[in-house]
């Protein structure tokens, strides 16, 4: 007869056996999107240098060069969440301000033309979400974009809130260049995606004018003090040769928070 205690070891034993196999495939299936990632990215490095901003953007889906990692960051593989029932006032006025290492970063959002993603922000944000989070990656001149992209939990480039965005106010960066590229003005916040309607928590502060293709959602702009303090931290350079990589000063956002005026 078996007893309750070996009934509850056998229990345990086979939900860690279903744990153990979600996570190989998971991994399995990283490794195979990764290979595939990068061969496109070596492409798309041979093409242009536009093609090449649009790459290094990407955000919860990255391969392990793209997100400047040393070794192979294993990728979180979360639970899908249901993206979170909207909860402002489109019509209304937000602030997100970020408490960093390097100083506060005010961003004015704009809840008329990317309401989804400002909903997002106000949800994630009052949960801590960023609270204690590194702005994993910086792009500087040899890039030809000039970006920091925070929002990553992980610090990895893989890191995401469990759900993922549309893309919204594409229309506001006006008509693509020949070269199928629009400028994102300095200053602006946009999110990183892997892709149309992908974005989750990723995203980039401008800190000087960069070509991109029109497929970032830009949903608000920092306030001249936070665009210094980004430049400052552009001054000391990222991490490697390319011109993106970790910043050489890392920065940390402290604290998250967003306020309706």
């Amino acid at each position: 007869m078996v007893s309750s205690d070996q009934r509850r070891r056998q229990a345990a034993r086979k939900r860690y056996e279903r744990q153990q196999q979600r996570r190989r495939e998971a991994q399995q299936k990283a490794r195979r999107r990764n290979a595939v990632i990068a061969g496109a990215l070596t492409v798309v490095l041979a093409a242009s240098a536009g093609a090449y901003a649009s790459g290094v953007l990407g955000g919860g889906k990255e391969d392990k060069a793209a997100a400047g990692a040393s070794g192979e960051p294993t990728p979180s593989a979360p639970e899908k969440s249901p993206e979170p029932s909207m909860a402002i006032d489109t019509k209304a006025a937000y602030t997100m301000a970020l408490k960093t290492n390097h100083g506060d970063i005010t961003i004015a959002m704009d809840a008329a033309k990317a309401p989804r993603t400002v909903n997002s922000f106000s949800y994630l944000a009052g949960r801590k979400f960023f609270d204690d989070t590194t702005c994993h990656r910086l792009t500087t001149k040899p890039a030809s974009i000039f970006v920091l992209q925070c929002g990553d939990p992980e610090g990895t480039g893989y890191g995401n809130p469990g759900y993922e965005l549309p893309d919204e106010n594409l229309d506001s960066l006006g008509k693509a260049g020949a070269d199928g590229m629009v400028t994102y003005k300095a200053g602006t916040v946009a999110m990183a995606n892997s892709g149309p309607n992908t974005a989750g928590s990723q995203f980039f502060l401008v800190y000087e004018d960069s070509k991109l293709p029109p497929g970032f959602t830009p949903f608000g702009t920092m306030d001249e003090a936070g665009l210094k303090a980004v430049r400052k931290v552009a001054e000391g350079g990222a991490e490697g040769s390319a011109g993106d990589g970790a910043p050489k000063k890392p920065v940390t956002i402290e604290q998250a928070t967003v306020t309706r005026k």
